[in-house]
């Protein structure tokens, strides 16, 4: 949101009142009290008529500064995320006229008697800074020249706001926000933190996040769940901006330094992604939405796919399992699944695992909407009636998740599913979120906008959790906000069957990484329309190096016999599903490992380059290309013609396809056809493969193989873990020793060792080793 005309100018009917300076400072209950006059005041008179911004400055973790301005605290403070924080963490010193907070190498530092600066230093730089003309209350008066950031934000009447200005260094680069489809440097744009149903081509989101990083080693976390407004180096190019409405503006600085760690400290706040079970790293097919579907068409793609030798492990039901004009009632229509009890039984007899897709909505015909009505378990409009509207489905309504009755209303309806045998849900919606409403716990509608979806998909989640175990939970979730990453997974949303959509979607799922979340995933070949063979090719081969992978479509199946190939084309659909669904199969153990560092650490599994070549400029805008866990770096491909330029980090690299050998420290343009893509490993790989390529949740132990790619340091070595089925971790050390590399675990027989592109050795007595 933009106040300001030019440098010089507020915009018309708008007054900003700047902090100026720092009259009285005092350290109490480990934090700086600053009392801040928005003009320098010269004499005793200029006290008089003045607003102030009153700011506090604490360290409530380790590395983790924690700054609050306030101008009318009379004014109430509404509710803000779930935050983890420690006691007394951080130490405030007032010294004469200089103020400081100290935690870890991070602290913010103040000044009596000066223009404004609040200055957040590490290892004897300064971060980032918020100096003159940066942090104000704003009075915006009705008519102003303003944009409010939403539709449903437009005000009548007299309006505050309170924002404040990080400085930007030179080739400073800024990331995050959430899922975003446009550039993932946001350098030179406006977003605002608003949930909306926008497709993947807009300037809308699904998922908004109040936090950001960047390159210079810290990361800023808004703790405001409603409307966050950002200029990022656009209004004042040498800033970020963030403004919130209200009296009081509340924000984390947390240092890194490098960006890995960032996300470590911000999940430490907001909460890890928990596990999910290692059968959802296989392939999702679904019945795509408005297709004509029932039982007999479910088995015929189910059997069609084992005839074809290509693994599923899950079957996702959409809208269409339940009658039209009841979402939600969560009754199978009775005229195409007439025995589900038996039909779910029936598919995990195949060894299939079953998600149904649900929404928080409750449709005026549902037999719930009467049931809720009156229990009053739906949001109501601001006169106590229930709010409804026709948009999506007639006449429907909102489950209202700030009342725990009606929480635990919906979650056992829930848990009837699940003991019917529903393995997951795929919980969509929940960004259409009115604000003129009223919640049963009084919580400002504003905010409940985007921390709606929040409590939906906690809901769903505890409800699993629960009946299956926390460590066999998993959502494929639409919406979310801070903290969202707590409840996988989440998928992109509607994309198009494009090329360009495709990339879009990358852009998106690596923005969502930079925003904490550890697990993404897309509708391989797109959501509206029906793409070529083509496009449906080379998004199989990338969103089967995604973290998750689900084929689906709006008004098309999405089954790879169905675009018109010959079958037994090594480069046809059937052949490319079959290729990279078994290959994802086999590197399950390496998935699985990669998403326990999701859990302990926070560290997303598709990960941007950045974070893992921080010191390498050449990578701070790539958003064409990830690194798939540690070791694995993908490029998919983005045309018909299979041309592809990459960039690959210094060092030699290895095809995990090809077991070509490649020199990196420069970009390198390859051709691929349509069963391939290049994913290669990394200097000092070691990558678990799995024997079993029918299923991701076989014993991974029974025949591994460890694939290295040795580091050409002579002393190089390495321990890597993976999980055996009883959830207990076996370890497996490998080093280099001149021209042989040789792998040992005392706890594990039957595996064996293999150099990228060379011969396998089958170990003996627990340790083997071959020539590199």
């Amino acid at each position: 949101m933009k106040f300001t005309d030019g440098f010089w100018h507020a915009r018309r009917g708008v007054a900003i009142h700047y902090a100026r300076e720092v009259d009285r400072l005092t350290a109490a209950d480990g934090a700086l009290h600053a009392i801040a006059p928005t003009k320098v005041v010269r004499h005793r008179g200029d006290t008089l008529n003045l607003p102030v911004v009153t700011t506090s400055v604490s360290a409530p973790a380790e590395n983790v500064v924690r700054v609050r301005h306030t101008h009318h605290k009379g004014a109430g403070d509404h509710f803000r995320f779930p935050v983890n924080t420690g006691d007394d963490v951080g130490e405030a010193v007032v010294a004469g006229d200089e103020g400081t907070v100290t935690s870890g190498a991070l602290s913010a530092h103040l000044s009596v008697g000066k223009t404004w600066s609040l200055e957040f230093r590490a290892e004897g730089r300064t971060l980032t800074r918020s100096g003159g003309k940066s942090a104000a209350w704003v009075d915006v008066s009705p008519g102003a020249a303003v944009d409010h950031g939403s539709p449903q934000l437009e005000r009548d009447g007299r309006t505050s706001y309170m924002f404040d200005q990080l400085d930007l260094g030179v080739g400073e680069l800024v990331y995050g926000l959430g899922e975003r489809f446009g550039p993932v440097v946001k350098n030179g744009q406006s977003v605002d933190i608003w949930n909306e149903d926008g497709g993947t081509s807009s300037e809308q989101a699904y998922k908004n996040v109040p936090f950001y990083l960047t390159n210079a080693g810290y990361g800023v976390f808004v703790d405001d769940p409603g409307h966050v407004s950002y200029e990022v180096g656009s209004e004042a190019v040498e800033r970020v901006q963030f403004s919130v409405p209200g009296e009081t503006l509340d924000y984390y600085v947390i240092y890194g330094p490098d960006p890995k760690s960032i996300l470590e400290r911000y999940t430490a706040l907001t909460g890890r992604p928990a596990r999910v079970p290692a059968w959802s790293y296989g392939l999702w097919l679904s019945t795509s939405f408005t297709t004509d579907y029932d039982e007999q068409t479910v088995s015929s793609f189910i059997d069609g796919m084992a005839e074809r030798e290509i693994p599923l492990s899950l079957f996702h039901f959409d809208c269409f399992w339940m009658r039209e004009f009841t979402w939600c009632d969560f009754e199978w229509d009775p005229r195409v699944f007439p025995d589900p009890e038996g039909m779910l039984a029936r598919l995990h007899d195949r060894g299939l695992r079953v998600c149904v897709w649900i929404n928080p909505y409750i449709a005026q015909q549902s037999p719930l909407f009467d049931e809720g009505m009156a229990a009053g378990y739906l949001v109501r409009n601001r006169d106590g009636s229930v709010w409804q509207w026709d948009r999506w489905q007639a006449g429907m309504a909102l489950v209202d998740f700030t009342n725990p009755d009606a929480t635990a209303w919906y979650q056992d309806k829930l848990r009837r599913l699940v003991r019917q045998g529903v393995d997951a849900f795929k919980t969509d919606f929940g960004e259409r979120i009115p604000t003129d409403v009223q919640y049963f716990d009084g919580s400002d509608p504003e905010r409940m906008h985007n921390y709606y979806t929040h409590l939906y998909n906690q809901a769903v989640h505890e409800v699993l959790a629960s009946e299956r175990g926390a460590d066999d939970a998993v959502l494929f979730a639409r919406s979310a906000t801070a903290g969202g990453q707590q409840f996988p997974v989440h998928w992109g949303g509607d994309n198009t069957a494009s090329y360009v959509s495709m990339a879009e979607s990358l852009r998106g799922g690596l923005s969502l990484a930079y925003s904490g979340f550890g697990y993404w995933s897309h509708d391989i070949g797109g959501f509206e329309m029906t793409p070529d063979a083509g496009v449906f090719k080379r998004w199989t081969a990338f969103g089967l190096f995604s973290s998750h992978s689900r084929m689906h479509g709006s008004g098309s199946y999405r089954v790879p016999w169905m675009f018109g190939e010959d079958e037994s084309d090594p480069t046809g659909a059937v052949a490319v599903t079959r290729k990279f669904a078994r290959l994802k199969n086999r590197l399950a153990p390496y998935l699985v490992a990669t998403g326990e560092e999701a859990h302990r650490r926070g560290t997303p599994m598709m990960r941007p380059m950045l974070l893992e070549f921080p010191e390498d400029l050449t990578v701070a805008h790539l958003d064409r290309q990830y690194m798939l866990g540690g070791d694995l770096l993908v490029a998919p491909v983005f045309s018909a013609e299979g041309q592809v330029d990459l960039y690959l980090p210094a060092g030699e690299w290895a095809g995990l396809l090809t077991g070509e050998r490649i020199t990196g420290g420069r970009w390198v343009r390859e051709q691929h056809d349509f069963d391939s893509l290049p994913v290669y490993l990394r200097p000092g790989a070691v990558v678990p493969l799995a024997r079993h390529e029918d299923r991701p949740d076989a014993d991974h132990l029974d025949g591994l193989t460890l694939l290295v790619h040795p580091d050409p340091d002579p002393d190089w070595s390495r321990t890597v873990q993976v999980a055996g089925t009883d959830g207990s971790a076996v370890s497996f050390t490998v080093r280099r020793r001149g021209d042989v590399v040789e792998a040992e675990s005392d706890q594990q027989d039957g595996w064996s060792l293999q150099v990228a592109g060379g011969d396998v050795a089958p170990a003996a007595e627990g340790r083997t080793e071959v020539r590199a």
